[in-house]
């Protein structure tokens, strides 16, 4: 942000503003337009795409901008930011398209329709910021190559835990400080928690049940912290992560002391989560550090005597921080937050319920599934059933309470993108991790 801000200074000075569009028009979308038209200098959100195009201008009205047009094609997209107008839509793939617009801010929670408006941002060579989870940890380490190819950036939010935790991940390495775990602040986790459990908490917040549940249920913290694992390389302790709970208002640096030290410091690098500790809802690592003498300043700075040192950002500031997330981006081609590779954590569907044979199954922060971090080896050797593609699957057969779905018990959907995607993205890294025949110079998707 120190840099971020007088780069944004100096484009509104020049009268040269970063031109971004966002698809989706709900909760957190609202908060984003909101920031870049009445507090950010130097970016316009020249469009917003929507299924519900009065949620769109919804949008506006509440970031206090009434100069606003709906389009129905390229061309008056393109006429309408020439001359400053704001534009609204049903069709995102205009967003992309349109030749006048940097990034794109993905803000909408779909998987399918998502990797569509992403797959298509790239092609035309936008750069593109994800706030949503979801697609990233089903199918980002793919899209991620798709983007790289076509000179653009991908990456998650800064603002939203993931991007937060990756700040202060690069941080600490920029210490001289090996990261060993990082770690979630959550208030609560229940896998059986529902749209009907959550209707009164979404309600007084104005969010959608579905979403909210998926918070409750470990859902999205699993995602979360997929995202994190590829960003990284760490891995998961075990399924589901360690998580441990403690009683509501404990000291983060008492609650962290449950992680057992000897795994951490002989791991490859863990994420993991903690639920009741303090301060939250922010995010942490936990890192070691060899050198006798940086031990020694280390303790002197009240991070103790080691071996593990605790680093924490006490909050997450969500929507607030997305136009820098866009700025690094596109000014700076540096990613908050993008796969390093191939997936290293995936999250998999369990059964939130007793689930019967032909039921289709729902989306994701509904009634019928949780998500479950889980090591993409395992995932791969087991034929694991990853939640963001569990959506509208048939079940062949009964499946119990908490076992975790495979391949197996499933009919798949035709045609979806989703899946072609996860067939790229397997065989891509598959083949990157074989050795290079002597007359093959590259690897294409």
């Amino acid at each position: 942000m120190i840099i971020i801000d007088n780069a944004l200074l100096k484009l509104h000075e020049e009268g040269r503003p970063l031109r971004v569009a966002m698809v989706g028009a709900g909760f957190m979308a609202r908060g984003i337009a909101l920031q870049i038209c009445a507090f950010v200098k130097g970016m316009q959100l020249v469009a917003i795409a929507n299924r519900t195009v009065a949620k769109a201008r919804a949008a506006y009205e509440q970031a206090g901008v009434d100069d606003v047009k709906e389009v129905h094609s390229l061309a008056a997209l393109e006429e309408n930011i020439a001359k400053g107008r704001y534009s609204i839509t049903d069709n995102p793939l205009l967003l992309c398209e349109a030749a006048q617009i940097d990034a794109i801010i993905e803000v909408t929670g779909a998987i399918e329709n998502g990797a569509q408006v992403i797959l298509k941002a790239i092609e035309n060579q936008k750069h593109v910021i994800l706030m949503n989870a979801e697609l990233d940890g089903t199918v980002g380490p793919i899209l991620k190559v798709y983007a790289q190819q076509k000179g653009v950036v991908f990456t998650n939010a800064d603002g939203d835990q993931p991007g937060v935790t990756m700040n202060l991940f690069r941080f600490v390495t920029g210490l001289g400080v090996r990261p060993v775990l990082c770690g979630n602040i959550k208030g609560l986790h229940d896998p059986y928690r529902n749209p009907t459990t959550q209707e009164g908490f979404a309600k007084k917040w104005g969010q959608n049940p579905a979403m909210v549940t998926s918070f409750a249920d470990g859902s999205k913290v699993s995602f979360e912290q997929a995202i994190i694992a590829n960003g990284t390389g760490m891995k998961v302790a075990r399924r589901g992560m360690l998580g441990p709970s403690v009683a509501p208002g404990t000291p983060l640096r008492e609650a962290v002391a449950l992680f057992p030290e000897e795994l951490l410091l002989n791991g490859p690098g863990f994420v993991d989560y903690v639920v009741g500790a303090e301060p939250g809802p922010g995010v942490f690592v936990l890192g070691t550090h060899d050198h006798p003498v940086q031990k020694h300043y280390l303790n002197l700075y009240k991070l103790g005597e080691g071996p593990l040192y605790l680093f924490y950002t006490p909050y997450h500031l969500c929507h607030f921080e997305v136009p820098a997330t866009v700025a690094r981006a596109v000014l700076f081609g540096d990613a908050a937050l993008t796969p390093l590779a191939g997936p290293s954590v995936e999250v998999v569907a369990a059964a939130k319920t007793d689930l019967k044979a032909g039921a289709v199954i729902d989306p994701i922060g509904h009634y019928m599934t949780y998500g479950l971090c889980e090591n993409a080896e395992t995932v791969a050797a087991e034929r694991l059933l990853p939640i963001g593609l569990a959506e509208n699957c048939i079940l062949k057969r009964d499946i119990p309470r908490d076992q975790v779905l495979t391949y197996d018990d499933v009919i798949v959907p035709p045609g979806r993108l989703i899946d072609r995607l996860r067939r790229e993205q397997q065989q891509y890294f598959d083949k990157m991790k074989a050795p290079l025949d002597a007359t093959e110079e590259s690897i294409g998707v």
